[in-house]
């Protein structure tokens, strides 16, 4: 959910992080708790060996261990806490657009006013490396692909698209992945009436 003290809405993420967490005692035998005393115990403070001594001698899962192993460590807070996530996202955003790619930002800016121009229903939920804008589900997101290009991905499933140029098929509807187009942006001029008008399909086909 979006806040006041915030441009940007909480990663579904963070919400299904937290629902492995509420489980773990039902599903592993044991309390966060206790699995955190267990981890803190162990030999190895390396956050991948601790993972993998979880799933190797405990069965557990890489997602739950990850977890687990940041809880034990006092890591990653952004992870599982809304409120670390949206002080964080700003700061992926920023590292996003530093040094070589600082000159994308405008575009960046753009995108994402452009996004947001659709509704109030839209939320953008920065990860590291990109930026998915929510309706529903992802309909678009941005990525700085390069230091010269900002590539604009869409969810176009069920929209049959001729074929055009400037739009970038992903292959990702034949791998079942949300983002099926993409629009390589170069610079701001380019984000014409064409992106515009493919944007507010993704957006559309979103609503359902």
């Amino acid at each position: 959910m979006a806040t006041r003290k915030t441009a940007y809405a909480v990663h579904p993420a963070i919400e299904y992080a937290n629902t492995i967490i509420r489980n773990i005692p039902e599903k592993t035998g044991r309390s966060v708790d206790e699995w955190a005393a267990l981890i803190r115990a162990h030999d190895s403070d390396d956050p991948r060996a601790l993972r993998a001594w979880l799933k190797s001698a405990h069965g557990i899962g890489m997602t739950t261990g990850s977890i687990l192993v940041d809880l034990a460590l006092g890591e990653a807070a952004e992870n599982v806490d809304p409120q670390a996530y949206l002080a964080a996202a700003p700061t992926y955003i920023d590292a996003m657009y530093a040094g070589p790619k600082s000159a994308l930002r405008p575009i960046h800016d753009a995108l994402l006013a452009l996004g947001r121009s659709f509704g109030a229903d839209v939320r953008v939920c920065p990860c590291r490396t990109i930026v998915p804008l929510y309706r529903n589900h992802v309909f678009a997101e941005i990525k700085p692909t390069t230091r010269t290009r900002v590539d604009f991905g869409l969810a176009l499933k069920g929209a049959s698209p001729k074929p055009i140029r400037r739009l970038i098929d992903t292959g990702g509807l034949a791998k079942g992945n949300r983002i099926t187009h993409r629009f390589a942006i170069e610079s701001v001029d380019q984000i014409d009436d064409t992106v515009r008008r493919w944007a507010g399909i993704a957006y559309e086909l979103d609503g359902a």
